[in-house]
């Protein structure tokens, strides 16, 4: 059974990933690879100010996108999970419903409410006010397209968490006087850290490399480093380039998934109690 595992994970990933690491140090000229070594690709990525304010604009989204998606995501987890019955079936399908569509119909559709002539704005200009600019074609715009598309994905990771969670620990914290807010921070919150991270993590990964939402919705002002990478595939036809773009992308992932993993106790968060119990045996 391990070996097919292995092959498929080889064949799938690890094989992809040693390719666009092999054409990220050679060379494309009027759309043809040119198997010569060479860093400039690198040197591009890391040191034309172009690239890096890609990067860092991403990068500040991402970590903003994410943080947000978080925080909404704690309440309406809870409620999902604390609600027993078919409710709670009812309540995970309708968060599964975007799932059902793909991206681009649903920017679409999200352009139909921010637009300029879009519900939100329609509906401002009804009641007599101006109408709302930043929230089409801007950076605040792309941000909010992301937080659409990724939000249910961080629900989805809370409520797996919160599935296996004794809420009996927080009804006795109630129990002997502490607060609904003293009882998250200090009992719910700590033992679903790991569920946090995993949410934040499912969405920032993806919207650091995100290409459709600022496509659609970002305007000239709001190019990410995934849209302009996927541009290097298409409209130019540098392929080393956006590879490089790619293996710059995939570190920087890997460093910030390493760096938020190095930040979590186990023992602390949830994941020693069946540890504990076969200690115990």
């Amino acid at each position: 059974m391990q070996a097919p595992s292995v092959a498929l994970i080889c064949v799938f990933f690890v094989l992809p990933i040693l390719s666009i690491i092999v054409l990220a140090f050679w060379r494309t000229e009027s759309y043809q690879i040119i198997p010569d070594f060479t860093l400039s690709n690198f040197h591009a990525v890391l040191f034309e100010g172009a690239y890096l304010t890609f990067f860092l604009r991403s990068f500040i989204t991402a970590v903003a996108v994410s943080t947000v998606s978080v925080i909404l995501a704690w309440p309406i987890a809870y409620f999902i999970v604390r609600v027993s019955g078919r409710w709670a079936l009812l309540l995970g399908m309708l968060f599964a419903l975007p799932f059902f569509t793909g991206e681009v119909i649903r920017l679409i559709a999200l352009q139909g409410l921010l637009g300029p002539v879009g519900l939100i704005n329609s509906m401002m200009m009804w009641m007599g006010l101006q109408p709302i600019r930043a929230l089409i074609f801007t950076p605040i715009a792309s941000a909010i397209g992301i937080f659409y598309l990724y939000l249910p994905t961080a629900v989805t990771a809370l409520c797996l968490s919160l599935v296996n969670f004794d809420f009996r620990l927080a009804d006795a914290a109630r129990t002997f006087g502490a607060g609904p807010v003293r009882t998250f921070l200090e009992v719910t919150w700590p033992l679903n850290l790991v569920g946090t991270l995993v949410g934040f993590i499912l969405c920032f990964v993806p919207a650091l490399s995100s290409a459709l939402a600022p496509r659609f919705l970002g305007g000239p002002n709001g190019t990410l480093f995934g849209m302009s990478l996927a541009q290097q595939f298409g409209d130019t036809g540098t392929w080393s380039l956006g590879a490089a773009m790619g293996v710059f992308l995939f570190a920087a992932t890997l460093l910030m998934v390493f760096m938020l993993s190095r930040a979590v106790n186990p023992q602390r968060s949830g994941f020693s109690g069946g540890t504990a119990e076969r200690e115990g045996r």
